[in-house]
């Protein structure tokens, strides 16, 4: 008996991470597989912080929450909802590249998706883009999609 098939996409609101999602959608729609959207805001609880931002953090941080969910994943979900597809979404904080492979592993995702590009163009050169590090450090295919 064979596992179900798991595919993982990696979405942060950017036309790039959603047509991530699109692709896997589709493919999940003709190989059988369910797929699991998955949105990772950068947080460390280890930053510096001035006072006044330390009185705001929270605030921002349940607003970073309900933007990711409300604004990003649940709206793929339901535009794709029509593809007889199996479709969850996670929610995490954390290093998006440490916590996607954590991800991966705990769920045995069969197969990641993640936009070429993310949000932000300029700290993909200054960093090195989540595409790339996740294609360098994966154990499971990974689609880049442009």
């Amino acid at each position: 008996m064979s596992k179900q098939k798991l595919y993982l996409v990696a979405v942060d609101g950017s036309e790039w991470g959603e047509r991530a999602a699109e692709r896997a959608i589709s493919l999940a729609a003709e190989t059988g597989a369910n797929v699991k959207l998955v949105t990772v805001i950068p947080w460390s609880g280890y930053q510096p912080i001035s006072i006044e931002e330390l009185a705001h953090r929270p605030v921002a941080r349940h607003e970073e929450e309900q933007h990711a969910k409300n604004d990003i994943l649940e709206p793929l979900k339901e535009k794709n909802g029509d593809q007889g597809v199996d479709i969850s979404t996670h929610f995490d904080w954390g290093d998006p590249v440490q916590t996607i492979r954590e991800i991966v592993k705990k769920d045995h995702a069969t197969m990641v998706f993640v936009g070429r590009r993310g949000r932000s163009r300029l700290s993909d050169l200054i960093l090195g883009s989540v595409a790339n590090s996740l294609a360098h450090s994966l154990g499971v295919p990974i689609v880049l999609v442009p």
